[in-house]
């Protein structure tokens, strides 16, 4: 049994990474200070003798005997990475110091869940691990996009200088149930709308490309490369591959909720990526690993576990 700590483990993704590692067989602590995470998330395993759950902040350090961290703390939406860009950049740069010189202390392995948002609104496409990225460095988005970007240059610090055991994957657009009904991100805002009956809403003309992962392939892949011999360190991206138009998606979710919304379409957002699709050749080759749930699948999952949790207000 390995004792493991998951940062942001009430958090849509983190959540759902706590449920998979106790299902394994692992002690697990979940850290979360709960400004997108939520205990409903993770009631069910409160139960549980080997889950604990623990409100603190990364941006604080913590001092726990661990094997293993997944560092996921972090808001990953631009509504709330946003909302406080100094917090963001805190949460991204801070704590990953704060929870290397944990894992030098303790000996223990340790993941960074980065971004895609590392290589910008890419020059590149498909994005390769081996490009460069083009970030504005002084825009609204760039709180979390330059702050996750110095979180990989840490790991990669504390991995050369101090022998730490590092773990560095880049995961493209992931959804699923546990999201944010409010989260602004592009499947939640349309699912809720459309199951409102709302017009769908598309800021630009709609063609801008996004690839989408289900949160259970992306559980997989987190696994797996923690798993990996130390030599592997990444980054690594772990996404979908296939890509769809935004306006594509916004007709697929119409569709699936048989929903009465209409498109309407609102000026583009500033630094919005136009392109956004992973070369995932390297999880392939080291992990063996690609997703397997095709996109109307999961949207049916994600269209129930929101219908469910509108039916409640």
């Amino acid at each position: 049994m390995k004792k493991i700590l998951v940062t942001g483990g009430a958090g849509f993704l983190g959540s759902h990474l706590c449920e998979r590692l106790l299902a394994e067989g692992n002690e697990v602590i979940c850290l979360d200070n709960y400004f997108t995470g939520s205990k409903r998330n993770v009631l069910h395993l409160l139960n549980n003798p080997y889950f604990e759950l623990l409100r603190h902040d990364v941006t604080e350090p913590v001092d726990i005997e661990v094997d293993e961290i997944y560092n996921l703390a972090c808001p990953a939406s631009p509504v709330h990475y946003q909302f406080d860009p100094i917090k963001t950049i805190n949460t991204s740069v801070v704590g990953a110091v704060n929870m290397l010189e944990l894992a030098q202390k303790v000996g223990a392995k340790i993941l960074q869940a980065s971004t895609s948002e590392v290589y910008g609104d890419p020059h590149v496409h498909p994005q390769p691990e081996s490009y460069w990225g083009n970030v504005n460095p002084i825009g609204p988005r760039s709180c979390y996009d330059e702050g996750k970007r110095c979180a990989e240059t840490l790991f990669f610090d504390y991995h050369r200088q101090n022998k730490v055991k590092i773990k560095v994957v880049r995961i493209f657009n992931t959804y699923g149930p546990r999201m944010l009904p409010d989260d602004g991100r592009v499947i939640s805002n349309f699912i809720v709308q459309a199951l409102q009956n709302n017009d769908i809403t598309i800021y630009g003309n709609g063609l801008q490309t996004r690839s989408f992962c289900f949160c259970g392939d992306m559980i997989d892949a987190l696994v797996k490369m923690m798993n990996t011999g130390d030599e592997i360190t990444g980054p690594i991206n772990i996404g979908n591959p296939t890509e769809f138009t935004i306006k594509q998606l916004a007709e697929i979710i119409i569709r699936l909720t048989d929903s009465k919304s209409k498109i309407c379409y609102q000026p583009a957002v500033m630094d919005d990526p136009q392109q956004r699709q992973p070369v995932i050749q390297r999880a392939q080759e080291i992990l063996h690993w690609q997703p397997f749930t095709a996109l109307e699948d999961g949207l049916k999952k994600t269209i129930d576990y929101f219908d469910f949790l509108l039916s409640e207000k």
